[in-house]
């Protein structure tokens, strides 16, 4: 493969966003970001019609794809397919996403996992598993028979497949884990993120320092702010290196909502964007099952027969949209949310996220609508 320079678009190395510059690739691996000027002569010049050149983007909350609900398929076919949907709009590493569930569903989504990393199964990095030590008060779309505490023999289950995987977050709540728990998980190098309860600010804190390190779905499926007792929301905001993920859908939160915690979430810990994505993402379908039920697909909406929202139909070009064009997001930090942000999370991040020098680039190409045109 040649040596390539791409110029005409922006670049966004993971960190900064240059005009006027040329990204260099040889053979798909990155070897640099020069002025234009100063491009290698043995370097073959192709001109972009503009947009932006950035690295693949980072999901760390994925259900499902191409018609695939992980829960349904936990197998390395499935993985395969989830994770090719998600590479026709831009994601090249992704946590396949096991929403609760029995534990041996929960076991086999951790087998087909490992198996798809030893087959190179392209963007699967690990696996979340959102439950099923959550609250029954902010269960959401799960299934609240399946929800419960953690035994040690969950416990053991999690070390084991820590030893096995790259990468494993997990959502749980205070409700349903006990601090211990939490730091021997954390420092097994599980990333233990609270979502789906109701815990109080100075329970969220307690589990802060225990060793959680992140927030699922912000605002949604948590105690909300309130004047005299913050929640989990008050707590995500006010403490500095604990990392939140966001469903940017202008759905799921509301556009001002999401301001007002990037004007709090400067410092430290950030703010990255989830898609939260079910089934439908790359696919047609209009419906799918959860757990025996009946998912909703419409007007950008997936809802259970009951109203309650059950996953994203999102991907990353349509939240990067709605951060920038709506909420107001400045470009460089909108797609910092998307790529190095997620990317900081993880254990093992690998060159994921940002262009790394003599690594793989899987750098990808948005127009000026920030549409998604392709890989480079």
């Amino acid at each position: 493969m040649m040596k390539r320079a791409y110029t005409g678009a922006d670049i966004f190395d993971g960190s900064t966003l240059s005009s006027d510059s040329a990204l260099l690739l040889d053979g798909g691996v990155y070897r640099g970001v020069v002025p234009r000027r100063d491009i290698p002569s043995d370097y073959a010049v192709e001109t972009l019609p503009g947009g932006t050149i950035l690295p693949g983007f980072v999901d760390l909350q994925v259900n499902g794809g191409g018609g695939v609900l992980f829960n349904e398929d936990p197998s390395v076919a499935g993985l395969h397919a989830i994770a090719q949907a998600h590479a026709t709009t831009g994601t090249r590493a992704l946590l396949p996403t096991l929403i609760t569930d029995t534990p041996a569903r929960t076991q086999a989504a951790v087998d087909a996992v490992a198996a798809a990393i030893e087959r190179k199964v392209a963007g699967i990095i690990g696996i979340h598993l959102e439950g099923p030590h959550l609250s029954l008060a902010k269960k959401g779309a799960h299934d609240p028979a399946l929800i419960r505490p953690m035994t040690d023999a969950d416990e053991a289950f999690l070390h084991d497949a820590a030893r096995r995987l790259p990468n494993i977050m997990l959502t749980v709540a205070p409700e349903n884990v006990t601090n211990a728990q939490i730091t021997r998980l954390s420092r097994a190098g599980i990333i233990i993120s609270l979502g789906h309860t109701d815990c109080s600010m100075a329970d969220a804190q307690a589990a802060f320092r225990a060793g959680a390190r992140c927030v699922t779905h912000l605002f949604n499926a948590m105690r909300q702010l309130g004047s005299r007792e913050p929640g989990l929301v008050g707590a995500a905001l006010d403490t500095g290196d604990v990392h939140a993920g966001l469903i940017a859908d202008d759905i799921h939160v509301h556009r001002a909502s999401m301001r007002a915690a990037l004007c709090a979430k400067r410092a430290g810990g950030g703010i990255f964007l989830v898609t939260d994505a079910m089934a439908t993402a790359g696919s047609d379908i209009t419906e799918f099952r959860l757990n025996g039920r009946r998912v909703l697909r419409r007007n950008g909406r997936l809802t259970l027969e009951d109203g309650t929202l059950a996953g994203a139909d999102l991907t990353f070009p349509r939240a990067l949209d709605v951060l920038i064009n709506i909420v107001g997001c400045e470009k460089e930090v909108a797609f910092s949310m998307a790529t190095r942000g997620p990317a900081c999370v993880l254990t093992n991040p690998g060159a994921v996220g940002r262009f790394t020098l003599d690594h793989g680039a899987q750098a990808i190409h948005l127009d000026d609508d920030l549409r998604y045109v392709g890989g480079l």
